[in-house]
């Protein structure tokens, strides 16, 4: 029987199933722990912290979330569907400037409209340290890319420990999987996403306790 040509870089057997069960649960991390998704839930969970009332807390979560996450998010995706950039996580560098320019300027819009309109502090604090990691990102990415999956995993992880409970410090062992997952991808080294995380511990985590 004639052997099965597989192709170059492809493999079969117990090998090729490990590597494609790696790339499946490196694709779920991804998108299950992305920027989007952690930014959607973690102000309702500071919120909860500040308000200890399910109204107010999902008021101003819900409303720190829209402008951080969901706005900025839609433009993203509607940039990517007619081809302004290479998908919603806008793998190359020199795409990222407009997305991360329409994240840094919603988030602006929203932080003037909580501090107008007499947010909690730990609001305030939240989305200060959010837009601080964004111009830090930025920044960098002018010459270099960084994991902006990290960033916010780790900063997130922080500000969560700090809100909450030091165990949930934990959850950096989540960060670091995440990380895996975009080197695992490709989409990043492990200097990227090593940096991503500090980034958002130093910019996020360390501007969210200055202002709480």
């Amino acid at each position: 029987m004639a052997d099965i040509d597989v192709g170059p870089g492809e493999s079969t057997g117990f090998e090729g199933a490990l590597r494609r069960r790696g790339d499946r649960t490196a694709r779920v991390l991804t998108e299950v722990f992305s920027p989007a998704v952690i930014v959607l839930l973690l102000p309702i969970a500071v919120a909860w912290s500040a308000t200890h009332s399910p109204g107010p807390a999902l008021g101003w979560g819900v409303f720190v979330a829209l402008t951080s996450s969901v706005l900025p998010m839609a433009g993203i995706v509607a940039g990517s569907r007619l081809g302004w950039w290479d998908g919603h996580h806008v793998r190359n560098r020199e795409g990222r400037l407009i997305p991360l320019l329409l994240l840094i300027v919603f988030s602006s819009v929203g932080l003037g409209v909580l501090v107008l309109a007499g947010a909690p502090r730990l609001m305030v604090a939240l989305d200060l340290a959010m837009l601080s990691a964004l111009l830090v990102v930025g920044l960098i990415t002018v010459w270099w890319k960084v994991s902006v999956h990290t960033a916010v995993a780790a900063g997130a992880t922080a500000i969560l420990a700090e809100v909450y409970s030091p165990w949930l410090l934990l959850l950096w062992l989540l960060t670091a999987a995440v990380g895996w997952s975009r080197v695992r991808l490709g989409d990043h080294t492990p200097a990227q996403a090593l940096v991503g995380a500090l980034v958002g511990v130093a910019a996020g985590a360390l501007g969210y306790l200055r202002v709480a």
